[in-house]
């Protein structure tokens, strides 16, 4: 044996190639030597492995010398490098020989041969060790460079999970680890890109806020980018949105929606307002839209609604589990406005499956004394949740369950609220508005939302209902048919209308 210093140790599971027929080495050793280093570059590791069967055959790969698994002489050979730290072994065992050539500390390149072997073999695998070596730690380093992408990716999500929830505190501190800080005032941005384009679409967003945009995957939909970006680097004017223009001229597939200005605090509703504000730009020819002007239900109904909305989450709020494994009160409050905003599609938010998270929303039933299965008590419940951002408001509750959902009409009776419903309803019956789109949403909201019972009852087919609803989105400047819709916000509208005398 010949004893060397092993390089550099490279951790790797053992990796082994099949067996093929030997083949005749009639090849030049300079013309092998050029082949392997072709094979590392484009086919990396396993390419290198493959070749070297198919030239040598018998059995080739690679072999952890602290763990060896595979043929026994290979194993034998394994210890013998191992024990006498040398850079290559040949031991011949039961009609066959070994030969093995030290990669790292841990990883060495294995060949069991039978006997006589091609006489080029050691030559060959020497040559190979060299940039098997190379390519091993190349494949290393990817590796290591996409865990690393991936769990940034992760601890971004789990930020913007935790402003979703009202979280802010640790949401800032574990945002600073990452960079850049979060932006407070802040434009969210929701950018839809095509297959593939997210990372491309990030890095020039990137470059066009100077690294001072805060961006994230969207968990749910996976053409969307989410975009925190600084007041100071977004247009005032909704007319002219300088950077939403850039990057839909320069990223081609790209719709973009733009938030109104708003607090940190206010993240979930400025995502609201992009995702409404995507569903106007997708029929622009400039591709990028900023939400159009319109009070805040939230806004408009906190002076009545917030003792409301506290009495309402008060069981919520107070939950306490059974079982330590079981969700507590702010996992199943989380859990209600994912799944209000993104219906099934909670579950990749959550993180969750759809057994758990079904299990999860009979549970927030049975505590709060709701029907989701309802447009009216999820409206409710969205309305209190928006009017409790964090679950705070939770130590001013009082009363009960019954009497905190039934004082829900007269929150929507104050003339704050509506006020708000008037200006919401309004473009239902304005000069731009389709024929029979006020009924059409009386129809869509009575079936809650559904668009089969509503063709039925309107007596047209699925698809000219959802084209109708789709007109009224534009009209509305929200989004109706995709989470997270505005139909709660519609329910609301027009119950306080009814409730106000107004309608019939």
């Amino acid at each position: 044996m010949n004893a060397a210093p092993p390089p550099n140790p490279l951790k790797e599971p053992p990796i082994q190639s099949r067996t093929a027929p030997s083949q005749p080495a009639d090849r030049s050793r300079s013309d092998d030597v050029l082949k392997l280093h072709r094979l590392a570059n484009a086919g990396g590791s396993a390419a290198v492995l493959e070749w070297l069967t198919t030239r040598l055959g018998g059995w080739i790969g690679l072999m952890d010398t602290e763990q060896p698994h595979g043929p026994e002489a290979a194993v034998l050979g394994a210890a013998e490098l191992a024990a006498r730290k040398a850079a290559s072994a040949v031991l011949r065992h039961a009609g066959s020989a070994a030969l093995l050539f030290a990669l790292d500390e841990r990883r060495a390149l294995a060949a069991v041969l039978e006997l006589p072997h091609p006489p080029g073999a050691p030559a060959l695998l020497a040559d190979a060790a060299v940039p098997l070596a190379l390519v091993l730690r190349a494949e290393e380093a990817e590796r290591r460079e996409e865990r690393a992408a991936a769990a940034e990716a992760m601890v971004r999500e789990s930020v913007l999970h935790l402003l979703m929830n009202g979280v802010l505190s640790t949401a800032r501190q574990i945002a600073e680890t990452l960079g850049p800080s979060l932006p407070d005032p802040l434009r969210m941005y929701v950018v839809e890109c095509g297959t593939g384009e997210r990372t491309a679409v990030a890095r020039l967003f990137t470059e066009l806020t100077g690294g001072r945009a805060w961006i994230v995957r969207c968990p749910v939909y996976v053409h969307h980018l989410i975009v925190l970006v600084p007041t100071d680097l977004a247009a005032a004017s909704a007319d002219d949105d300088p950077l939403a223009g850039a990057l839909t001229a320069a990223a081609r597939q790209c719709t973009v929606g733009v938030s109104g200005r708003s607090s940190l605090r206010e993240a979930p509703a400025a995502y609201a307002q992009a995702f409404h504000a995507l569903a106007v730009a997708r029929g622009l020819g400039e591709r990028h839209a900023r939400f159009g002007p319109g009070p805040e239900l939230a806004l408009a109904a906190h002076g009545a609604g917030a003792g409301w909305a506290a009495a309402l989450l008060a069981p919520l709020h107070a939950y306490e589990p059974r079982r330590p494994q079981d969700p507590g009160a702010q996992e199943l409050r989380a859990t209600a406005h994912a799944w209000l905003n993104f219906t099934s599609h909670a579950t990749r938010l959550l993180k969750v499956h759809r057994n758990t998270l079904a299990g999860r929303l009979r549970l927030i039933e049975a505590v709060l004394g709701l029907d989701l299965g309802g447009i009216k008590d999820q409206a409710a419940l969205s309305l209190a949740l928006r009017l409790t951002p964090g679950g705070r408001g939770a130590d001013r509750a009082g009363g009960g369950v019954a009497s905190a959902a039934g004082a829900l009409d007269d929150v929507l009776r104050d003339p704050a609220t509506r006020q708000w419903a008037r200006a919401h309803l309004a473009p239902l019956t304005g000069p731009d508005a389709p024929a029979g789109a006020r009924e059409t949403v009386r129809v869509w909201l009575r079936h809650d939302a559904r668009l089969v019972p509503t063709a039925g009852a309107l007596g047209i087919s699925v698809a000219a209902t959802r084209k109708r609803v789709g007109r009224i989105e534009v009209l509305l400047e929200r989004s109706l048919l995709r989470s997270p819709s505005a139909r709660y916000d519609l329910w609301l509208a027009q119950r306080a209308e009814e409730l106000g005398g107004s309608t019939p």
